[in-house]
């Protein structure tokens, strides 16, 4: 059985003629996409070789038979690239993969179900791979940034790569865009701190999610459902907002926890790593005083909720977010006013 941990996708990408067939699943498209291409450019040279690389659609699946037995014009390896991919197609590969066809099959499938027929085939089969890809968080998106940033001689503080973590958004390309960004600002052999990257990316989507997330918590109805929209037509997902908002939830409670235990608010303010952005202080401090400990809690249990929420097959996800954000802002406003 070939079930591709975290710790060996490596190995899976630097050695593509290992394999016959790598199924590439899950919820983070752009990380799918981003190890698809590395693969398709590491066996064919690159991505849009009419002779050695077959990209298939969901419309054009019926033609997968055809090319997996084509052969190459050149005498190069060939490699049929499937996207879309559902557990329609486990047939199909599996009789390529029985038969006498030489092709690298490389499909690209979103969430697919553990007992479902093509990961089956891919993790049962020693000539075939089976890599999920999902979101990064903590220390393995850390680790991730930190390392697109070395790739591009890029250095960034432990303060500014804290905060940019806690922006950035689920999705790969979301994330490599960003990288992408800082890199072209910063230049070769300089180092980022953390005012240079809130100056990059403070008018992006992420800064927009970010007012969102303060405005609700605050109370700010009206100011949140504007910074809502704005993220959203800015190309952020509800996931992210959930992301974002239970980092934000999380530093409110650490500061509650802290001030019940006798610590000053400004202390337990202080102490928080990365710091809160200096405009975002008052805003930070309002919610304090509206959301108890016990509220917090509950509210972070909720929010991880409608994160999973988010990610079922055919979640009506934005509607979702909007009613979230909406509800926390409303709950906001009446402790405001009892006040």
């Amino acid at each position: 059985m070939v079930k591709v941990d975290t710790r060996s996708i490596g190995k899976v990408l630097n050695a593509p003629d290992a394999w016959r067939f790598v199924l590439l699943h899950g919820d983070d498209s752009g990380l799918i996409r981003e190890y698809a291409s590395d693969l398709v450019k590491r066996v064919a040279g690159s991505l849009d070789d009419p002779f050695r690389v077959a990209a298939l659609s969901r419309e054009t699946h019926d033609r997968f038979e055809e090319e997996a037995t084509a052969l190459s014009l050149d005498g190069g390896q060939r490699v049929v690239w499937v996207r879309e991919g559902t557990d329609s197609l486990a047939r199909p590969v599996s009789s390529v993969l029985d038969g006498a066809g030489s092709a690298v099959i490389i499909v690209e499938a979103g969430v697919l179900p553990a007992r479902g027929k093509l990961r089956k085939l891919a993790e049962e089969r020693s000539d075939s791979a089976s890599i999920g890809c999902y979101p990064e968080e903590g220390r393995a998106l850390e680790n991730s940034v930190r390392q697109m940033f070395a790739e591009r001689q890029v250095g960034i503080t432990s303060e500014a790569l804290g905060w940019l973590v806690s922006q950035l958004g689920a999705d790969r390309i979301g994330v490599r865009n960003e990288i992408e960004k800082l890199a072209l600002y910063a230049g070769p052999d300089h180092e980022l701190d953390l005012e240079d990257v809130r100056i990059c990316i403070g008018d992006s989507g992420s800064a927009s999610i970010d007012d969102s997330v303060f405005l609700a918590m605050e109370g700010d109805r009206g100011g949140t459902d504007l910074a809502l929209e704005r993220a959203l037509s800015e190309g952020a997902n509800p996931v992210a907002v959930a992301r974002v908002l239970l980092g934000h939830i999380g530093r409110l409670r650490r500061v509650k926890a802290a001030t019940e235990q006798g610590q000053s608010q400004s202390e337990a303010m202080k102490s928080l790593r990365p710091p809160v952005f200096f405009k975002k202080q008052q805003g930070f401090e309002r919610a304090l005083g509206l959301w108890s400990l016990p509220a917090l809690t509950d509210l972070a249990r909720r929010t991880q909720a409608f994160e999973l929420s988010c990610k079922q097959t055919g979640a009506m996800d934005v509607l979702l977010c909007r009613r979230h954000l909406s509800v926390i802002a409303a709950r906001a406003a009446a402790a405001a006013r009892r006040r």
